[in-house]
């Protein structure tokens, strides 16, 4: 019960559906997030750890680079909420918009400082 329950708060914030949004399109690092949805990097990084930690997100290391995925192998309760998300973030303006700008996002610097860096 206490992973559903992490799982609903992780979705329960529109910055974090935001980048689900995101990683839906494609897998991204820190900077790329942080440029499609303008927000800082601590706030990119705190959201992405928080969806990573619901079990919602891989994580995959390539060199300095910390890169975000969607989990499709998730099990259970988590293929059917990122099922509904998915379905349910269709057809808006804003999530349009989030990736427009990711299509135009590039890495800025080594590793972006993103979560899990060494």
């Amino acid at each position: 019960m206490r992973d559903l329950i992490k799982a609903l708060k992780a979705l329960s914030d529109e910055t974090r559906l935001r980048i689900l949004n995101l990683l839906l399109e494609r897998e991204c690092c820190v900077c790329e997030v942080m440029q499609a949805l303008d927000i800082s990097q601590t706030r990119a990084s705190r959201n992405l750890s928080i969806l990573h930690d619901a079990g919602f997100l891989k994580l995959r290391k390539e060199g300095l680079w910390s890169l975000y995925s969607i989990a499709e192998d998730t099990e259970d309760f988590r293929a059917a909420l990122l099922d509904a998300v998915r379905k349910a973030l269709k057809d808006s303006k804003v999530l349009d918009g989030d990736r427009e700008r990711l299509r135009k996002a590039v890495r800025i610097g080594p590793g972006c400082g993103g979560p899990g860096r060494k």
